[in-house]
């Protein structure tokens, strides 16, 4: 019997791991932009709602609360601008990396089958791809594709990591192909709040969608719009039909959101405020890096939205990673996420406001 991980490549942030050792060797400490993990503290709305629902002994269910349910629907009503959603619409999930990587098992695809993704992308794609054994490609448009035997096309607008967004327009036309042929579209839209340059807009749009779900699903999270990346909180939205059979799955397998999170889910989604706060400390640091790394000889392509600066020297990014680590900077090598990216760096925005102070004081001290 093979080992499940035998599927799958190496882990690639292990390779990282000197770089950073020279990062955090730096007299003032390392400047950690690698990871978008959030560093801002839980609003204290949402804090106050998971412990209200601490006392939790019975266990939760999949689908998550009538309350929760309620919370989905309404937030993609007021914020994505979909229509017409009720709860057969929505799914808590337990965290977005989990559904991305197993997904296409609980779809049922495997060999045989085939999964579709940037070419500039989310790692975890092509591990779901892996997993399941079904065949995986990378397109720059995915309406080039054969369709024979494609199952599961993956969107990404705002682009992890490149920022870039597709525009309604683009989405609606790659939406009707994949009807056309049959494809269920997936699109991650969990940097969909973070619009800089641009105006994110989802596939439950009508522009997009004309009103109907089928054949589309997206996918959404908590982490970074409300800081909740500890909390394991994100959802899908989209066809009743692919969501109702995932619902079934995630049942047997248990897969269920703890009660405290549904809790803090629904209370986070009910708040705006919390999010353009949050929106602003981001907008700050991301000035701030943007005109730090061009001042230095960088030059950043898309990264219109998202919270990653997609920037190039024009050398072999690994070359860039080294500069900078000598600066006390860790960032991300831009092959991470495909050959495409060989000579990109990902920048995050995720570092506080003393640590962006010290990026860029040391980019402008070389």
């Amino acid at each position: 019997m093979s080992a499940v991980s035998d599927r799958l490549p190496a882990f690639p942030w292990d390779k990282l791991e000197p770089f950073k050792a020279t990062a955090a060797a730096h007299p003032g400490g390392i400047v950690d932009l690698s990871v978008g993990t959030p560093v801002d503290p839980v609003p204290e709305l949402i804090q106050k709602a998971l412990v209200a629902a601490a006392d939790s002994p019975g266990y939760p269910t999949v689908w998550g609360t009538p309350e929760l349910r309620d919370a989905l629907v309404d937030w993609c009503g007021r914020r994505l601008g979909a229509l017409d959603l009720t709860h057969r619409n929505v799914l808590p999930v337990v965290g977005s990396k989990e559904l991305v990587a197993w997904l296409p098992t609980q779809l049922g695809l495997g060999p045989g089958d085939t999964v579709a993704y940037p070419r500039l992308a989310y790692p975890t794609y092509e591990v779901g791809a892996r997993l399941a054994r079904a065949e995986h490609v990378a397109y720059d448009d995915p309406t080039r594709l054969d369709p024979e035997g494609l199952r599961l096309l993956w969107l990404n607008s705002p682009s992890n990591p490149t920022g870039r967004v597709l525009p309604a327009e683009e989405l609606a036309r790659i939406v009707a192909w994949a009807r056309e042929h049959g494809v269920l579209v997936l699109a991650d839209e969990c940097y969909i709040e973070l619009g800089w340059e641009a105006d994110p807009v989802s596939v439950l749009h009508p522009d997009v969608c004309g009103g109907s779900y089928e054949g589309i699903v997206s996918v959404h999270s908590l982490s970074k719009r409300s800081n909740l990346a500890g909390y394991r909180a994100a959802f899908l939205a989209g066809d009743p039909a692919v969501l109702g059979d995932l619902l079934q799955v995630r049942k047997h397998g248990g897969m269920m959101t703890s009660a405290p999170t549904q809790a803090a889910t629904a209370a986070a989604l009910s708040d705006d405020t919390h999010v353009r706060e949050q929106r602003e400390r981001y907008a700050a640091r991301r000035a701030a890096l943007r005109d730090a790394l061009v001042g230095h000889g960088f030059r950043i392509e898309h990264s219109e939205a998202s919270l990653y600066l997609w920037a190039t020297r024009d050398e072999p990014c690994w070359d860039t990673v080294a500069h900078l680590a000598d600066l006390g900077i860790l960032v991300a090598p831009g092959d991470f996420y495909g050959p495409a990216g060989a000579e990109f760096v990902r920048v995050a925005l995720t570092a506080t406001d003393e640590r962006v102070r010290a990026a860029v004081e040391r980019l402008g001290s070389r």
